[in-house]
């Protein structure tokens, strides 16, 4: 398999988690965002989004969208399990992670920052408060979601599921920004007990071959 993706892309990140929890080589290929090579044609005609990550399987097919890649790992490779076996367990996790995914990584990924600064113009310390205000009421949110579940290691149980290699990216990202973290126990329990784990540690950026200051 090969995977399209960037070292600081949280939804790149999110399926290096998926493949390394899972066991799973692949090629690394790297798209750098910054550089713009994203818009490039000759990823265009790989990628009809034009957007990573993209996961390539042996016969060429190709996947795109985190989420919908990371189902798929999780259907064609069961084991580790990454949603639970109950349905109710099941809506759960999508729940949280579709709260990242799906609340606050899109209005603070990196074309929208680049919107605010270029088009709208922006000043850079307007556009980190933005943020950082978008990314800590995420977390406050997703907090609270964790408050109502029954107390575990990792978001939702005692493994590792979708919820976290949502929940990890959106760390480091927040971290990036000098996003405020406290007052979270339980968010920031299972970002710990999840980079307590070699497979979190294999998938981060600073393991990325593409990796840069």
């Amino acid at each position: 398999m090969k995977l399209y993706n960037y070292f600081r892309s949280s939804a790149s990140f999110r399926v290096r988690i998926a493949l390394a929890l899972k066991g799973l080589s692949y090629d690394y290929v790297s798209v750098h965002l910054a550089k713009g090579e994203h818009k490039l044609a000759a990823y265009g005609d790989v990628s009809a989004d034009q957007l990573v990550p993209l996961l390539e399987l042996d016969d060429g097919t190709r996947l795109s969208q985190s989420m919908a890649i990371i189902e798929y790992l999780d259907e064609v490779h069961p084991e580790p399990a990454l949603v639970p076996r109950d349905a109710i367990g099941r809506a759960r996790v999508r729940a949280l992670a579709q709260s990242i995914a799906c609340e606050i990584h899109p209005i603070n990924n990196l074309r929208v920052l680049k919107y605010l600064s270029r088009e709208l113009k922006v000043d850079e310390e307007a556009k980190n408060t933005w943020y950082r205000h978008w990314v800590r009421t995420g977390l406050e949110a997703f907090e609270r979601q964790l408050a109502q579940l029954p107390a575990s290691r990792f978001c939702h149980g005692d493994t590792p599921t979708l919820a976290d290699c949502c929940l990890v990216p959106q760390i480091f990202n927040g971290q990036r920004f000098n996003t405020p973290l406290d007052g979270l126990p339980r968010t920031m329990a299972a970002f710990e007990a999840c980079m307590a784990l070699p497979a979190f540690q294999q998938a981060q950026p600073s393991a990325c071959p593409d990796n840069e200051p």
